[in-house]
């Protein structure tokens, strides 16, 4: 199984399309057999789904992602694991365990605008931490 991670230093995204790296990770039977990090190529509408489909990636892992991006990967036949966040180690250690557990993405657009929610911005935590 070929895995992509949004990584940003060192720790989960909250953001998929626009972290800085991510971090890919083929798996079989239980136990990483390649680990590497690229750039993120690029932040354009649909192109990250192609992208990764051609790189014959079957899941993407990443704290929030939105809707367009969800429908995008579903239509390519990758799962889109959402609302992870902690270390990427931690994370892969989960992984391999299979204890990973997806939920709600992280960001929320749209939100306070009808989709019930009273928050104006996404629930991730802020960037101060990375300064």
């Amino acid at each position: 199984m070929k895995i992509a991670i949004s990584t940003d230093n060192g720790n989960v995204s909250a953001h998929f399309g626009r972290c800085p790296e991510f971090t890919i990770l083929e798996i079989d039977g239980g136990k990483v057999v390649k680990r590497e990090s690229m750039s993120n190529p690029g932040h354009h509408p649909g192109f990250l789904p192609q992208y990764f489909d051609e790189l014959g990636v079957d899941a993407v892992i990443a704290g929030g992602g939105g809707q367009r991006a969800q429908m995008l990967f579903a239509e390519k036949n990758i799962r889109f694991v959402l609302g992870i966040t902690g270390t990427i180690d931690s994370t892969i250690e989960k992984l391999c365990k299979g204890e990973l557990k997806g939920g709600e993405s992280l960001c929320q657009p749209g939100a306070g605008k009808g989709y019930g929610l009273d928050k104006s911005e996404c629930d991730h935590e802020d960037d101060e931490a990375h300064h």
